[in-house]
């Protein structure tokens, strides 16, 4: 009975310290007053700002974009990667896997001075391009450790069948393999856009001054205090992606539940 009520007030606490701050940020959303330690009554008045101010919406723009880009194209590549790797033999394929794990082990400030760099040596100029192929690279090792377990689950022998029976390579890829391992594609393309979405040190790093988002401008903004428009504006992306990460798993467990009546 003691441990029982231990193990549920440790993971309350955990709880607590993952999600209080979040709260603190939506309260202060719909607080009238611009300081944070006096309470000024409830308002929807930042939200009304946040619609309006754009720079923020400009910013919130940018994000997006170049988060959904560049996920889809370290999905894209970092599929095409991991069918390569799945087809190695047991040396090449474990150094080419200890070199995908190293932008991960790196720090990323180490990434995003090394891509600047780059871009110097090159005479690349930095700006939306840059970015998106600097986030691409980062994260696409992150879509290659996602579809590799399913790929191991998959039976070659389906796939040589397919060919046998006078599919092309690609057609028997797209009819038999990506199916299976669809839902490890999908897992690394939704890691690859949040940590994208957010990601500030290799944006700082390899953008100009004409480039900006949301993690941009917080940080150029923390400097002389934080406007309420972006608590509004961090609480409609918290809301939204919550309300998403419900429905993506209750409609998993509806297709699991079908799968058992089957």
């Amino acid at each position: 009975m003691v441990k029982k009520i231990l193990q549920k007030g440790y993971i309350g606490l955990v709880l607590v310290f993952l999600y209080a701050p979040i709260l603190v940020l939506a309260v202060l959303s719909f607080n009238k007053s611009k300081s944070r330690a006096k309470w000024g009554g409830f308002t929807l008045k930042w939200y009304g700002e946040m619609l309006r101010n754009e720079k923020i919406l400009s910013a919130l723009y940018t994000t997006l974009l170049i988060a959904f880009l560049s996920a889809l194209l370290a999905t894209v590549l970092g599929t095409i990667a991991a069918v390569a790797m799945s087809r190695m033999k047991k040396l090449p394929k474990t150094i080419m896997m200890s070199i995908t794990n190293i932008p991960m082990l790196n720090s990323e400030i180490v990434t995003g001075i090394s891509l600047m760099i780059l871009y110097y040596t090159i005479s690349f100029s930095l700006g939306f391009t840059s970015v998106l192929l600097a986030l691409t690279a980062a994260h696409m090792p992150y879509v290659i450790l996602n579809v590799m377990p399913k790929l191991r689950q998959t039976s070659r022998s389906t796939y040589e069948a397919a060919l046998d029976l006078g599919a092309s390579p690609v057609r028997a890829f797209f009819l038999i393999v990506l199916p299976d391992i669809f839902p490890g594609v999908l897992s690394g393309f939704m890691l690859a856009f949040t940590l994208a979405l957010d990601d500030f040190v290799i944006t700082h790093f390899t953008k100009n001054a004409r480039i900006n988002t949301l993690s941009t401008v917080i940080y150029s903004e923390s400097r002389r205090g934080i406007e309420p428009e972006i608590y509004a504006l961090s609480t409609v992306m918290f809301t939204v992606v919550l309300i998403l990460l419900v429905a993506i798993n209750r409609g998993k467990a509806k297709v699991a539940k079908k799968n058992e009546e089957r």
